[in-house]
């Protein structure tokens, strides 16, 4: 059900002052109670309306002026506190500046008539509509206190008795209240007092009104509930439906339709879209937030489903010269959110008819004197064509007749006293107008002074940003060359490393002290030493201090090589491999078809200075040579061997024949 008829089905009061003052003695008042199609009519005092609302709990009590129902501010406050918790007062001329109620009933299209019983009525039926706004003073949220029913004083030999029951009443209490609150799935914060055997108070703030709380206020033995909705600062009026304001309109048909509305000051209201609803759907969600005086699309001609809400709503049609172009909807929709495109494309429809009707408005606004409804008259003369003149003419004459309908004595004035009043008029609206044109120069005046300010500091803020920049860049091309030099240098110092390690090297060969051997250094041969028989320790030698064809090398472990690393080791073409450990067979035998001697180290004195080493040139000779008659050994066997087995094989042969 839409918020616009949610009202109808309920009882509602309208009340209007019949005779008397609230301020003074013994008011009476009009109550007209509407409660569907049927109205009933009487005259109560003061007291009797107060009795009937606490009894028959209206939801709406509806005036055209709050302040015949209570003298001053503090009175309106407490009228507001008694109400029962579903009731709301509602003032159906408006917020803070109230129209004539004439004109608001002629606007709704309801009955009115000067009789106080016919303005009552006329409020009941306006607020059934909900027309109007709420008059509130206090807010949606409501204190619960559980509490002491009676006082702990002295009781006696049974004083800590009789306090201690007391307090675990209030303890108890205090928890059915919180068990009924979360049943009833209520936020709220609790606050204990806590107190010898209990609870002292509990204090519940829920958020919610006092009529949506499964509690009441209640006093009991030893506990009282006292349940109060929390003030407001002032009195505050909240439109009974969410906005009825005068708005320009922007729609995007199709699979999807999106509508946005937008406000006369230029703030985006509502943006919404839907693949589902229907044209009545449509309307009733426009209707509900305000009355469109433009219906705008964002592509020309204006598509037939746009003119039909065009039509609907009696409104102006805006349609730009040619299609908006994608870039520009964006950049016009930029500082408000939308959910898709078609939500941005309506957007951008409506602000563009803004845009476009920008300077109608102001001077609308311009011609304008205080009190008259700014969206009335702008609506007239967009939509309905009329002339501002002859909107404020008739606005005028509504009011002069409000006025004259309210003289109990009515009097036909003289031509000079009309002539005196026109005049008397103009000059309001003149200096009205002169005010508000003075007020906007000097708001004008302070936005330049605010504007040059905020230049001022933007050129300062460029200048430096420009003086960092260039710094920055100065830096980065420092770092960028001192990078540079910082990888020449690392470079130079590798290189320089490799040749100190050759030169420390050779240095090392040549200056070797050795005690059992003999001070001349001829007769020595250097060593070049591999830990493992490894190809990994064979390129590491290698790396170090280079393996060249003819050198000896020594292994310190020549146990686990196969044939890949026999095979690389040989492909260096050493003159001699001493070795500690025993030698695979299949390196054994690649070496030796290589024709590279192969020996224990422990035959050659050698001598070892970090990596490098030194053998006598004698022992190493001896080696080679021992070597060398072995391989002539292996060789005979090899030979006798073969002949042996192509005896073997031929006498084989000779058997078969």
């Amino acid at each position: 059900m839409s918020t616009r008829t949610s009202a109808l089905d309920a009882v509602v009061f309208g009340v209007d002052i019949q005779s008397g003052d609230v301020r003074g003695d013994a008011p009476s008042y009009a109550l007209a109670v509407y409660d569907g199609d049927d109205v009933s009519r009487d005259v109560v005092s003061h007291r009797k309306l107060r009795r009937l609302i606490d009894d028959e709990e209206p939801a709406i009590v509806a005036t055209d002026n709050m302040y015949e129902l209570a003298a001053d501010k503090d009175q309106l406050i407490h009228f507001l506190g008694s109400l029962p918790a579903g009731t709301r007062l509602v003032q159906v001329t408006g917020a803070e500046q109230p129209e004539p109620l004439s004109r608001v009933a002629n606007r709704h299209n309801v009955p009115y008539g000067k009789d106080p019983m016919q303005e009552a009525e006329a409020a009941a039926r306006l607020a059934a509509h909900n027309v109007g706004h709420e008059v509130s003073a206090f807010t949606d949220t409501t204190s619960v206190k559980v509490a002491r029913g009676r006082s702990t004083g002295s009781g006696g030999w049974s004083e800590d008795r009789y306090t201690r029951r007391i307090h675990g009443s209030v303890r108890k209490r205090a928890r059915e209240v919180e068990s009924e609150l979360e049943d009833a799935n209520l936020e709220y914060e609790r606050e204990v007092r806590e107190a010898y055997g209990g609870f002292a108070n509990a204090v519940f703030t829920v958020a919610a009104r006092p009529g949506d709380i499964p509690v009441s206020r209640n006093r009991s033995g030893d506990v009282r509930v006292e349940i109060e909705r929390q003030r407001r600062d002032g009195i505050e009026f909240e439109p009974l439906v969410k906005r009825r304001d005068h708005v320009i309109v922007g729609i995007d048909p199709g699979t999807t339709t999106a509508v946005a509305i937008v406000g006369l000051e230029g703030e985006v209201l509502d943006v919404w879209s839907s693949r589902t609803s229907d044209t009545a759907g449509v309307i009733e969600w426009i209707v509900e937030r305000g009355r469109p005086i433009i219906v705008a699309a964002d592509v020309t001609p204006m598509p037939e489903t746009v003119e039909k809400f065009r039509r609907s709503f009696d409104a102006a049609g805006w349609a730009p010269q040619s299609d908006l172009p994608v870039d520009e909807k964006q950049h016009r929709t930029r500082d408000h959110p939308y959910d898709d495109d078609h939500q941005r494309d309506a957007m951008a429809a409506a602000l563009y008819a803004l845009d476009a009707h920008a300077d109608q408005f102001e001077r609308i606004a311009d011609k304008l004197p205080p009190g008259i409804d700014r969206g009335e008259v702008t609506a007239r003369v967009v939509a309905g064509e009329e002339s501002v003149e002859a909107v404020l003419t008739d606005l005028t004459d509504d009011e002069d007749s409000e006025e004259e309908s309210t003289d109990h004595e009515p009097r036909e004035l003289t031509a000079e006293e009309r002539r005196i009043k026109d005049l008397e008029r103009q000059v309001d609206r003149l200096q009205s107008h002169v005010e508000r044109l003075e007020g906007r120069v000097a708001e004008r005046d302070e936005r330049i002074d605010e504007l040059e300010t905020e230049l001022g500091v933007a050129r300062r803020e460029e200048r430096k940003e420009v003086r960092r920049d260039r710094e920055v860049s100065r830096l980065e091309r420092k770092a960028n060359r001192l990078e540079r030099e910082r990888d020449a240098a690392r470079e130079e110092v590798e290189t320089l490393e490799k040749k100190v390690e050759r030169m420390k090297a050779l240095w090392k060969l040549d200056h070797s002290n050795f005690s059992d051997v003999s001070a001349e250094k001829e007769g020595l041969v250097p060593v070049k030493v591999v830990e493992k028989f490894t190809k990994g320790a064979i390129r590491e030698a290698n790396e170090q201090y280079g393996i060249a064809s003819g050198d000896v090398v020594y292994i310190r472990d020549a146990s686990g090589a196969g044939r890949s690393t026999a095979e690389l080791l040989a492909g260096f073409g050493p003159r001699v491999v001493l070795k500690d450990g025993g030698l695979s067979e299949i390196a054994d035998e690649l070496l030796f078809e290589n024709e590279i001697p192969v020996g224990p180290a422990d035959d050659v004195a050698m001598q070892e200075v970090d990596e490098l080493a030194v053998a006598r040139e004698d022992d190493v000779e001896a080696v080679v040579d021992d070597w060398h008659d072995r391989a002539a050994d292996r060789r005979r066997d090899r030979k006798a061997a073969m002949v042996d087995q192509l005896i073997s094989e031929h006498r084989a042969g000779d058997n078969e024949v």
